[in-house]
């Protein structure tokens, strides 16, 4: 998906007030998160007006952008903003390919027409639960950034002691090896004596901060799954590799959430994708009665 865009040279003078970053630009136009785009920039893979585009390239609606040789068309009215969730089982990558060949996440989500799905922070191979994925980079962006400060609830089995100082010293905080962590609670699940699950929340997306925090304490985690994020749930009739997409009232809280306004007007959901849309659900449904184990009690948010 692409966008015709103009790019301005650097003269010395200020900067139209309509210029954006290339990057935001790519990545509100579906083409991937801000992260990802600024490494597409990076690895040559944008042009601006027939140049190689290079990191810091700001950009205005009359440049022509050329992304993975195809051009962004600017259209009439900006495309619907669509979430989804995904209850990831063990055994997947977030990656969109793997070169030794396993499954990843993507493969399992419905197809966009000239958009791409946009990962909302990732979950390690070994972690199930909750992923969401968008459509819209800068609602990808504001969910991840840590300046947001939404929290994210994890299930997690841990085999060891675990007693109420071990619980404050995680609660203040630890030093990792890139800087400190804490936990924002932790709440008993279910379980006796060296195996039991505990409901924790952090407030970053660290890699394998979760795992981290725990094993700085001598004791090993089992089994981890993520079962919020922010505002969002796993619905109990949403089972381990399913997806369900959330409705306009709850892209609105999350857009809320986020601290995003909810100003990107969505187009009427046609006849057809509403009757595809209740169809899914009525599926997913109708598989209730094999619910997966939840320990009782969500943690505190």
């Amino acid at each position: 998906m692409v966008k015709k865009i103009r790019n301005q040279e650097t003269t010395g003078a200020a900067d139209d007030a309509t210029d954006e970053k290339l990057q935001k630009v790519l990545a509100r136009a579906g083409c991937g998160s801000r992260r990802e785009m600024e490494r597409a920039i990076v690895a040559g893979d944008v042009q601006v007006n027939g140049k190689v585009a290079t990191l810091g390239d700001r950009v205005n609606p009359e440049d022509t952008i050329i992304f993975r040789g195809k051009e962004l068309k600017e259209k009439g009215q900006k495309s619907r903003r669509r979430v989804i969730l995904y209850n990831k089982p063990e055994g997947e990558i977030c990656s969109r390919q793997d070169p030794e060949g396993r499954r990843t996440v993507y493969a399992a989500l419905p197809k966009l027409s000239g958009e791409r799905w946009i990962s909302v922070g990732r979950l390690d191979f070994n972690t199930s639960g909750l992923l969401l994925f968008t459509n819209d980079g800068d609602l990808a962006n504001k969910l991840m950034h840590p300046s947001s400060v939404i929290d994210r609830e994890y299930l997690v089995r841990i085999q060891g002691d675990v007693d109420e100082e071990m619980k404050k010293r995680l609660i203040d905080g630890v030093l990792l090896d890139d800087g400190p962590a804490r936990f924002t609670d932790i709440v008993d699940g279910a379980g006796e004596s060296r195996n039991r699950w505990f409901y924790c929340v952090v407030m970053e997306g660290r890699n394998r901060e979760v795992r981290r925090l725990w094993e700085s304490q001598g004791v090993r985690v089992s089994r981890l799954k993520r079962v919020r994020y922010g505002n969002i749930f796993i619905p109990s009739h949403v089972r381990v590799g399913q997806w369900l997409e959330l409705n306009d009232k709850e892209i609105a809280d999350l857009c809320l959430t986020a601290g995003l306004e909810a100003t990107r007007s969505n187009k009427t959901v046609l006849p057809d994708e509403k009757k595809q849309r209740e169809r899914h659900e009525r599926k997913l449904r109708a598989g209730r009665g094999k619910r997966n184990f939840r320990p009782k009690g969500p943690a505190r948010s």
